[in-house]
């Protein structure tokens, strides 16, 4: 039965898409219900800068995930753009490898001398899961230490077989390890960042076993360093590989992996999304000795060799260089941040504002918290943006747009603050959105 919604083509699709597409689509970030429950667009016909056109020809400016992250220079960048068709004119497979191949692994080795080697995949997931194969390859241990979100595969996955719950800290609650062999049990477990007591019984106890410890460097603000440094220690102590995935803190802060600006190095480091600004590549750079174990083991994939990202890669990290990006994403996440603050003191809003200024995390607290998120999203959208608790910013955002978005944030919690919190649910037009994996139908 179809819901009842007026002119929201993308809602009733995305019914139609449950029904045939077990989750709806293929990213669970992107599942409407973690934002507007049957009211959210869902789909797009066409993106350009921080603006997104809906099946109903409806513009929306994006302040929300930006295409989950991965496009720091805005959708359909006209540069990006122009090398990526330029290379599928010339051809974009073949049985020779494309030169830019080679081209792009020498530019992020130039960015990273620690590094001597590089492999390259087309998604993030994955590209955790070369990343720990190489490691287990090399210190010919299995058991992994990790912290952070890494993706959905089973070496990650594994954690959850000995507790369910193990993941539930690990930005991501209510994963069922199902379809994972349960013979992979015991071989994975987690630990929080700056948990010094955690990592260290488990480095006590499994310290001859453990090939691979990896994580996450920051992902809600700047890093704890002394943290980090306890960690590349032990392991430096137990001949175990670390391994940094940068694949949503890269191209954030620094013109590659984050993890330079502090000095830090790692066995081997992952970097993805924005790196393609839209378009697939994953890269997986390490030690030119730990990545030699990348031979002994077989990992192999034909669309790993496919022309359009490395294309896509060197285009962005010539931009992210001449054009100074990352100098441009602090400025504008400073003049959101700065917006949003003054709103919620001036509301008394029970929110907090977090993350590095070109990711912007809106906590919204309380009881009610879920309902007032919703409600944001919601009354947000009536104004013509895609909204929720996440703003990856991006240069597409310009000073008008900027200027638009704070001023519908202020009208929105000007609104949210009249409402009792116990009422803030008779407000809503659907029900209120998800906090994590759920079954959909």
């Amino acid at each position: 039965m179809k819901r009842k919604i007026k002119r929201n083509s993308g809602a009733v699709l995305w019914d139609d898409a449950k029904r045939i597409i077990p989750g709806g689509n293929q990213l669970l970030s992107k599942r409407s219900e973690l934002f507007l429950p049957d009211q959210w667009p869902s789909y797009y016909q066409k993106a350009e800068g921080c603006k997104i056109k809906d099946m109903d020809g409806r513009w929306f400016r994006d302040f929300s995930i930006m295409g989950i992250g991965a496009c720091s220079l805005g959708y359909s960048n006209p540069e990006v753009n122009e090398a990526v068709i330029s290379s599928i004119k010339k051809g974009s497979m073949s049985t020779l490898n494309c030169f830019e191949e080679l081209e792009l692994a020498e530019a992020l080795i130039r960015k990273h001398p620690w590094a001597g080697g590089v492999r390259f995949t087309r998604s993030g997931g994955e590209s955790c899961s070369v990343a720990v194969r190489i490691a287990r390859s090399f210190a010919k241990k299995d058991i992994v230490l990790f912290s952070g979100y890494h993706g959905w595969h089973d070496w990650y996955l594994a954690t959850n077989l000995a507790d369910k719950k193990n993941l539930n800290k690990q930005l991501l609650p209510g994963l069922e390890p199902k379809g994972v062999p349960t013979s992979l049990s015991g071989t994975v477990f987690p630990f929080n960042s700056g948990d010094v007591d955690t990592f260290d019984r488990y480095i006590k106890s499994y310290r001859d076993k453990i090939g691979a410890v990896m994580m996450e460097i920051w992902r809600y603000g700047e890093p704890d360093l002394e943290f980090i440094r306890h960690v590349q220690n032990k392991c430096i102590e137990n001949n175990i590989v670390l391994i940094f995935d940068e694949i949503s803190s890269g191209f954030r802060i620094s013109n590659a992996g984050s993890h330079s600006i502090w000095g830090l190095e790692p066995d081997i480091c992952v970097l993805g999304k924005a790196l393609g600004n839209g378009h697939p590549i994953g890269a997986i750079i390490g030690k030119s000795d730990v990545m030699d174990a990348a031979q002994t083991s077989f990992i192999s994939s034909t669309y790993w060799t496919e022309r359009v990202g490395y294309v896509a890669g060197l285009k962005v990290l010539e931009i992210f260089e001449r054009d100074k990006v990352i100098d441009l994403l602090r400025l504008k996440g400073q003049k959101i941040r700065k917006g949003i603050e003054s709103i919620i003191s001036e509301f008394g809003m029970p929110i907090r504002v977090i993350g590095v200024p070109s990711v912007i995390i809106l906590i919204f607290e309380g009881e009610n918290n879920q309902e007032m998120k919703t409600l944001f999203t919601q009354e947000m959208l009536k104004k013509g943006f895609l909204a929720g608790n996440i703003i990856y910013v991006s240069i597409a955002h310009s000073d008008e747009d900027i200027a638009h978005y704070i001023q519908a944030a202020r009208d929105t919690f000007s609104f949210l603050s009249d409402i009792n919190p116990n009422d803030l649910k008779t407000h809503l037009a659907g029900p209120v959105s998800h906090t994590g994996f759920q079954r959909l139908n």
